[in-house]
């Protein structure tokens, strides 16, 4: 099939799963338990589909210790992710939250240039800058009048993206891993469903210190995240990795950018958010700057979302 055939229905792919991703932080809002317990039921559950899934399929592969280790890192990292991003839907709610969480894009380039001697282009800077203006005019121009609570999930929005990043290389290097023989390669469904449960262990671990229950409260709550970890987790990953193989990476990239949009505009409609239009114009900017940025010397697909 000729790329310009696929298109067309790769293009309905990432557009259909950038959309429910734009929906999870709408879902943890109204899943109506504490943070961490969301984030644990959502990986708990994913992980059962995902792995049910391979089984059911027969496509489990052995995987080598050092496949496990890197896995383990990837769901320790994601684990973090989540348990900094629940919170942070909670007090600035899903759309500033999942914009924040994007950032993830200029600490992957960092980390390029810490660990492995990259370089740092005009283009990464004018899409960092423009990142920024854009925040400022959401956020900057009032900050001292902000509750401290929302400063605070602010800051931890921007840990989501820190931890984001350190995910997509774990998962990078435990893809790796776990294709040393091509012959026998593990599924990447293998490989997401096993970081799953362990992020659902340290998730679990975090919910006991913490105290918070783990009973769910009603069936509303339980629909909520079994969606979550269906359509938001797993179904999202699905048309996405599929779509991937088939468009364009510059396009790839500006359609993820869904995810922010999607949920911002369902922050502002559902839970009546006010929104004044200078931070309309600055959700653009930052959408514009974190898209720029992404496109720094990129030569492969970027990593797949979660």
């Amino acid at each position: 099939m000729t790329r310009s055939k696929a298109e067309p229905g790769a293009l309905a792919w990432m557009l259909a799963g950038a959309a429910i991703i734009g929906t999870n932080g709408i879902m943890v809002e109204l899943a109506g338990t504490p943070p961490t317990v969301s984030a644990f039921w959502r990986m708990a559950f994913a992980g059962a589909m995902l792995l049910g899934w391979v089984l059911v399929s027969g496509g489990w592969r052995a995987l080598s210790p050092r496949a496990w280790l890197w896995i383990a890192l990837t769901g320790a990292a994601f684990s973090a992710d989540l348990w900094l991003w629940h919170r942070s839907i909670l007090l600035v709610g899903p759309g500033l939250a999942t914009l924040l969480g994007n950032a993830q894009v200029f600490f992957m380039a960092l980390a390029g240039v810490l660990f492995f001697h990259e370089r740092l282009g005009p283009r990464f800077v004018a899409g960092l800058l423009l990142a920024f203006a854009g925040l400022w005019l959401m956020l900057g121009t009032h900050w001292p009048q902000l509750p401290p609570q929302y400063r605070w999930g602010v800051w931890l929005g921007l840990g989501t993206g820190v931890c984001y990043a350190a995910y997509n290389l774990c998962l990078r290097r435990a893809q790796g891993e776990a294709h040393v023989d091509r012959a026998a390669a593990a599924p990447v469904a293998q490989v997401l469903g096993i970081a799953a449960l362990v992020s659902a262990v340290f998730l679990g671990g975090a919910a006991a210190a913490e105290g918070a229950p783990f009973a769910i409260p009603s069936l509303k709550s339980l629909v909520v995240l079994l969606a979550l970890a269906g359509f938001g987790h797993c179904l999202s990953w699905v048309l996405i990795s599929r779509a991937m193989a088939q468009l364009r990476v510059a396009l790839v990239g500006l359609l993820l950018l869904l995810q922010p949009v999607v949920a911002f505009v369902l922050d502002a409609w559902l839970f009546d958010r006010a929104t004044e239009p200078r931070e309309w114009f600055g959700l653009a900017l930052s959408l514009a700057g974190i898209f720029l940025a992404g496109l720094k010397g990129r030569s492969r697909l970027p990593e797949q979302p979660a």
